[in-house]
């Protein structure tokens, strides 16, 4: 959904996880419960698991929250069978969960509007339309929360950002990762969806529409950088770029300069509101 871009980085800086988060049970919400949703689901409790192992007192309680049922598509591309058409996707990859682990993770089989406000550390955004990844930055959540991890992908490439709203909790820190939105104001631009070729109703138009694994490969990427935060308490890069046509991966390094130099400037926006325009003009 978005273009990866090649930087040199002239001297290495790292973002330091808030002292909180490596103290407390860390509270995670995942919006969306689809091919990326389930994929970063199913990896959860291995982060959890590793970072238990690695002296975290608590670890991870985590929500699932998604009003989507279970369609006979679904069953393609996402780890759903017939058996469950028909169900909520957060309530079914809840249960599971929790069955095979022993955790007791949540499940709310409802779609998010501004008025919710669900306590969380880091909110996961794994949903297919921007309208939707706009709806997430107006709920209260979003704006107590410490983290946004937003993934967002289209037929064979993709990127996941972590980035730290700008709210009561992280407004004033020194080095704040800007969020995706920040960098790319596309991806809440509603108005582009109807331009977006999302999967179908039918089963193998969906597999020539996106290839297989993309959302898999982003989830994964996502849940290292997740573990390498927690690990180690710090990070040289909050996000990447997945191009699964050329096979390359390209990281987003933690860099001022280079955030400056990819937020669009509003002269920029105007000229080219002014081109579209002139381009429609009769």
């Amino acid at each position: 959904m978005t273009t990866a871009i090649e930087t040199t980085i002239p001297a290495k800086i790292d973002h330091e996880i808030p002292g909180v988060l490596l103290q407390k049970k860390v509270q995670v919400t995942v919006v969306g419960c689809g091919g990326t949703g389930s994929a970063i689901a199913a990896g959860m409790p291995y982060l959890h698991q590793a970072m238990v192992a690695l002296g975290h007192p608590h670890g991870l309680d985590v929500t699932l929250v998604d009003g989507d049922r279970i369609s006979r598509t679904n069953c393609v591309r996402q780890p759903f069978s017939e058996s469950e058409i028909g169900l909520h996707k957060a309530t079914v990859l809840v249960t599971r969960i929790n069955l095979f682990w022993g955790l007791g993770w949540n499940g709310v089989p409802h779609f998010i509007d501004e008025r919710w406000g669900h306590e969380t550390d880091i909110l996961i955004g794994c949903v297919d339309t921007r309208a939707a990844r706009n709806a997430i930055t107006r709920t209260q959540t979003y704006w107590n929360c410490h983290y946004w991890l937003d993934l967002g992908n289209n037929a064979d490439s993709g990127q996941f950002v972590l980035g730290q709203p700008e709210n009561q909790r992280n407004k004033a820190r020194d080095l704040r990762l800007p969020t995706a939105p920040e960098l790319f104001p596309e991806l809440v631009n509603a108005k582009l969806d109807k331009k977006d070729r999302l999967p179908s109703c039918s089963a193998l138009e969906a597999l020539e529409r996106q290839e297989p694994f993309v959302n898999q490969t982003l989830a994964y990427l996502a849940l290292a950088m997740l573990a390498r935060l927690f690990r180690y308490g710090r990070l040289s890069y909050h996000g990447g770029f997945v191009n699964l046509r050329t096979g390359r991966t390209t990281s987003l390094p933690v860099d001022p300069v280079l955030w400056q130099r990819m937020r669009p400037r509003p002269a920029d926006s105007e000229l080219l509101k002014h081109r579209r325009r002139k381009v429609v003009r009769p």
